[in-house]
């Protein structure tokens, strides 16, 4: 059950890629079980170490830079999370520590992912996140992003901007639901709804007509 989203004031990582792929968030080699444990050693693996295998840092990448500790907002480009459908690219994302993926668009599978496991994944226009990641990386500690899911909102380098997300995709992660655990809230309705239908349509459950 993903844990409840309103608001999250943080430090932002900026990786302003577009068509960051889901092998590129967490290579093939580095998931090793079906857990949600222990992948946030591999994320990104291919950019962020020089040897992945040794794991030697590359001091040039953003994840390796003392100024971007504790980063939990991640500013990426255009059709985030593409290629395969894997959801170990999310859960390493979580383990990390990430909480919010702002892009200008994201793949339909890794959107809905993200959902699933607590992650918001907030649209913006690429002028935005352009004037956001330069008053970013001036000060990635002093200068943090402030989220508003509630009300859609942005707010960084004292300007606010509205990002887009889906109204039942907004709601589930207020709730900290899942479809399924939001469905089970209509359960009453649903369990009335087949009990009249039985009467109606008996042949649709099996069941020999009178």
């Amino acid at each position: 059950m993903p844990e409840p989203f309103h608001n999250l004031t943080a430090v932002a990582l900026v990786l302003l890629r577009d068509n960051i792929d889901t092998d590129a968030i967490i290579p093939s080699r580095e998931i090793r079980s079906v857990t949600k444990v222990g992948l946030a050693a591999g994320l990104f693996a291919n950019w962020r170490y020089l040897k992945p295998e040794e794991r030697v840092p590359d001091p040039t990448f953003v994840l390796n830079d003392p100024a971007y500790h504790g980063a939990q907002i991640l500013i990426a480009g255009e059709n985030f999370g593409c290629g395969s459908s894997r959801e170990q690219a999310v859960w390493a994302l979580h383990e990390y520590g990430v909480r919010t993926v702002l892009a200008s668009s994201f793949n339909a599978i890794f959107y809905r992912n993200c959902l699933r496991n607590g992650i918001l994944p907030g649209q913006l226009e690429r002028v935005a996140l352009e004037q956001i990641a330069r008053w970013v990386t001036r000060d990635p500690q002093g200068n943090r992003i402030e989220i508003d899911l509630s009300r859609r909102t942005v707010l960084a380098a004292d300007r606010q901007w509205t990002f887009q997300i889906e109204q039942d995709a907004r709601d589930g992660l207020l709730e900290g639901m899942d479809e399924i655990e939001r469905t089970l809230k209509f359960s009453e309705q649903i369990t009335a709804f087949r009990n009249a239908d039985v009467v109606l349509r008996p042949w649709v459950y099996g069941l020999d007509l009178p």
